[in-house]
């Protein structure tokens, strides 16, 4: 139950609560709930192929080692750096998302102004809400999964419970005309529900990220890779349905937060839409906690790795976990909302191109040792026997590389210049990293031996 949480946790963060009335307004009711079903496909057919690697490789790292073992060192940092660098960016997300939420409970919140971010007035008050959000959570990241794992049980209870108000609420103040237009905006509506598909289901690859840390077989691991994905699609399309029964699209259009409005009128009460928000800050939390954890495994298993500095790879005397990189990570997320409310979109869209590209990357390498590698112990086949598991394959990849082409200059998702400024600093920063990646190294099993005996030699030397 703990990892499971993990990893629905951290796909359902604070995106439902502020983005489904945009959804709602792109693509009409079931445009967007097609969309989520076919984002949820993708992401399902990705989880497979992460499935399969994780039972088949139970070690803290997840894509590193997959990649390293598929292609070896410097592709596995590429790919590992992108998610990273997905991770980073949701977790400064919601940093900064926290205090925009509980703003909506307590609108007094802002005092003792700070500087204008792009036209945000940012104020202490405000800022310190998210700041102080981050020491605690890395601190609970700090005691270990368990520990962390147990808070975030808790928490997507709560959240579960938000989702059957949310029902109750449709079917006692909802209407089905409020419900139309059913579609709208044609092929670019369902798009643009589409692009934030990325940023939806980021967290299930959370669950490969602590295979060392947590008690259970392999094969179970990998099978709660793809009951997380299918969770958090049922979640979606339920947030989708509920939210536009409860109001016309055009007063919907015109709410601050549409979700936490919408269940404010299935129960006429600003109390239920404050407990909507409630759930909203259970999302954020959940999703924050699981990626920091994430990010942090897979700064480590670079480290130990030898490709960034052994820093990063040191355990905690007492708890065993990878407290450096998660006070690193950590100090990141304490700084982001001190950027005001406008990095919300800005983190958004900087963090879903490195992430489809690591996921792209996991399906080449699910494909490569396939096709290398057909003895490898698999104690999870999925495609069964036959030639399934390279049908799987195939489509993760065609998947990925399509996702990936929709945020270039002239696509439905192009981003702005902001997002790309963030995207291009982060991978500045790993160029850095990349170059001192020996090349050389053929990929396999003893890879990583191989790359850390020649990073001993050149030290020597």
């Amino acid at each position: 139950m703990d990892v499971l949480a993990l990893g629905f946790g951290a796909m359902i963060g604070f995106g439902w609560v502020v983005l489904t009335g945009d959804w709602l307004s792109s693509a009409g009711t079931m445009g967007a709930v097609l969309a989520i079903i076919t984002g949820g496909v993708i992401m399902a057919i990705v989880g497979l192929t992460y499935a399969e690697l994780c039972a088949a490789m139970p070690k803290a790292g997840g894509e590193h080692n997959y990649i390293m073992r598929a292609m070896g060192p410097r592709p596995s940092f590429i790919g590992s750096w992108a998610i990273i660098g997905g991770y980073v960016t949701i977790v400064a997300f919601e940093a900064v998302a926290l205090p925009k939420t509980v703003q909506y409970i307590f609108p007094d919140l802002s005092h003792i102004p700070l500087w204008t971010v792009a036209g945000f007035e940012v104020h202490l008050t405000w800022a310190l809400v998210g700041a102080a959000a981050a020491v605690v959570i890395t601190a609970i990241n700090i005691r270990g999964v368990k520990e962390a794992g147990v808070v975030q049980t808790f928490v997507v209870i709560f959240l579960l419970a938000i989702g059957l108000v949310m029902i109750a609420g449709a079917f006692t103040g909802g209407s089905a005309s409020n419900m139309e237009p059913w579609f709208h905006g044609g092929m670019n509506g369902f798009f643009a529900v589409l692009v934030v598909v990325p940023f939806l289901f980021i967290g299930f690859d959370v669950i490969p990220q602590s295979a060392e840390e947590v008690n259970i077989p392999a094969k179970q691991i990998g099978k709660l890779v793809v009951v997380a994905v299918v969770m958090a699609t049922i979640w979606y399309i339920m947030v989708v349905l509920t939210t536009s029964s409860a109001m016309p699209a055009a007063d919907l259009a015109g709410t601050d937060i549409a979700t936490a409005d919408a269940v404010g009128a299935m129960f006429n009460s600003d109390l239920m839409a404050k407990i909507l928000i409630a759930g909203g800050i259970a999302g954020i939390l959940t999703s924050w906690n699981s990626l920091l954890m994430g990010a942090s495994r897979l700064m480590y298993s670079l480290a130990r790795s030898g490709m960034l500095p052994a820093w990063f790879g040191r355990l905690h005397p007492k708890y065993g976990t990878p407290h450096n990189a998660l006070l690193f990570i950590g100090a990141l997320s304490f700084l982001a909302p001190f950027g005001g409310a406008e990095m919300l979109g800005w983190l958004v869209d900087s963090g879903a191109p490195s992430i489809v590209l690591a996921y792209t990357l996991v399906s080449i390498s699910f494909l490569i040792l396939r096709r290398r590698e057909p003895a490898m112990d698999r104690p999870l086949r999925v495609g069964g026997k036959g030639k399934g598991g390279i049908v799987i394959g195939i489509a993760a990849t065609i998947f990925g590389a399509a996702l990936f082409s929709l945020y270039m200059p002239g696509m439905p998702a192009a981003l702005g210049v902001e997002p790309w400024l963030l995207f291009g600093a982060w991978w500045v920063i790993g160029l850095l990293y990349f170059f001192r990646v020996p090349g050389g190294i053929k990929a396999g099993p003893d890879a990583e031996e191989h790359l850390l005996a020649k990073l001993r030699a050149k030290v020597r030397a």
